[in-house]
């Protein structure tokens, strides 16, 4: 990404915004983990996609008028003795280079320009990004900053930044397409380096290990969400984590994981047995979920409703589970597919992005298709990332090994 993309992402913003709006953006902070031990800082997404700037504790803020457009970015200041213990701070230079934005302060005087702005007279409602997901979720800046401004500011209205980033994030430019596809290379080479090393035996966070290489030695130091890593019993916990599983000797391994470049991530899911050869049981149900995911990416095309993906997926995944003898009736699906069939990815694993309405050009989301049969002990999923086209789709991670043959073949190349 280049400052032209993110310049466009906020001119696309502002055009959204009536005349006498002003908007603040916060980057976020790393919230304490332990003492005086913070987690790791990961910058608010809407704040990144608006600015490529990843720096904790600064500000965007942004006055919209009859044709004109104040920004202004709050950085912090040069310190060398914090600088020295937590890493440099960005400079102007730096950030303009990034961003495009050519207006910066410190961001010491975030708040008194934040009160001119607001007693000028001129300011009609201030955006703020409401992002709340759980309402029990802890409040940060924006929703401590509304709660000020409800109190000492009433007559300045409240509007809520987060459905209009919404609608921005749905469709993915050119450029996030071509960084998503980067990404998926380097998903490609964490899970053949899963696949060229497993052997029953093998822990799980020996699979992880071997992902997470591969990641590092293309220059991704983390993937773009916790990796899903799990075998046998463990492959029947959808969000699973621990790592400490060993696999048995006609195990399946299920690998829900995904690289990110350019802040754009991809989630792909693959299964495989870890001694590289499926059985029968293994290979009916695959056969089962690899029909769905073949026929969804023949079927995916514009004017598509989005919300109608997961049912599709449904609805077919039991056609082939009921001609396998596996499923009898519609109403027992649930006892094998668990989870919804689709969703979104760019800037966030589960993006954040208005998808309610038809299937356009230029939005990506995964087709995720998975089966859990308890009695049987096999749990899996095929999950590949799906590009709406001017005429079809593109699965975006085709190249990754995904048919029984090819997944087979590879294994046994070792």
């Amino acid at each position: 990404m280049n400052k032209e993309f993110y310049a466009g992402n906020r001119k696309s913003l502002y055009q959204k915004l009536e005349a006498g709006s002003l908007m603040v953006v916060f980057s976020g902070h790393a919230p304490i983990k332990t003492n005086d031990e913070n987690y790791p800082f990961f910058t608010n997404r809407n704040f990144l996609y608006l600015t490529g700037i990843e720096q904790e504790n600064i500000v965007l803020m942004a006055y919209v008028g009859e044709g004109t457009i104040e920004e202004t970015l709050y950085l912090l200041p040069p310190d060398a003795f914090a600088e020295r213990w937590t890493g440099r701070r960005i400079k102007e230079e730096e950030a303009e280079e990034l961003s495009g934005i050519t207006n910066y302060k410190y961001v010491a005087a975030f708040r008194n320009d934040l009160s001119r702005q607001l007693f000028s007279g001129n300011v009609k409602k201030v955006y703020l990004d409401f992002d709340k997901v759980y309402e029990n979720t802890p409040a940060v800046e924006a929703y401590r900053l509304g709660k000020y401004l409800k109190e000492h500011v009433p007559f300045v209205g409240l509007g809520n930044l987060h459905p209009i980033m919404k609608q921005l994030r749905l469709i993915k430019k050119p450029c996030e397409i071509e960084a998503m596809k980067k990404a998926e290379t380097i998903t490609k080479a964490g899970i053949e380096a899963m696949m060229k090393t497993s052997k029953p035996g093998m822990y799980e966070y020996q699979y992880k290990a071997e992902f997470d290489y591969a990641l590092a030695q293309r220059g991704v130091l983390s993937p773009g969400f916790p990796s899903i890593i799990s075998s046998g019993k463990n492959n029947f916990k959808i969000h699973y984590y621990d790592y400490r599983g060993q696999a048995q000797d006609g195990d399946m391994i299920l690998n829900d994981v995904g690289a990110v470049w350019d802040y754009e991530i991809n989630d792909v899911s693959r299964a495989f047995p870890c001694n590289g050869r499926f059985n029968d049981r293994q290979k009916l149900l695959y056969e089962c979920i690899y029909n769905t995911s073949e026929y969804m990416f023949s079927t995916l095309k514009p004017g598509v409703p989005l919300l109608d993906v997961d049912k599709i997926i449904r609805k077919y995944t039991f056609e082939q589970l009921k001609e396998a003898g596996v499923c009898k009736n519609f109403e027992d699906i649930g006892t094998y597919m668990w989870h919804g069939g689709a969703h979104h990815v760019g800037f966030d694993v589960h993006d954040v992005v208005e998808g309610s309405g038809l299937a356009v050009p230029g939005v990506v989301f995964c087709v995720d298709i998975g089966v859990y049969h308890e009695e049987w002990g096999i749990g899996f999923r095929l999950e590949d990332n799906c590009l709406i086209t001017e005429d079809g789709c593109e699965n975006l991670s085709r190249a990754i090994p995904r048919q029984i043959d090819e997944i087979e073949a590879f294994m046994g190349r070792r």
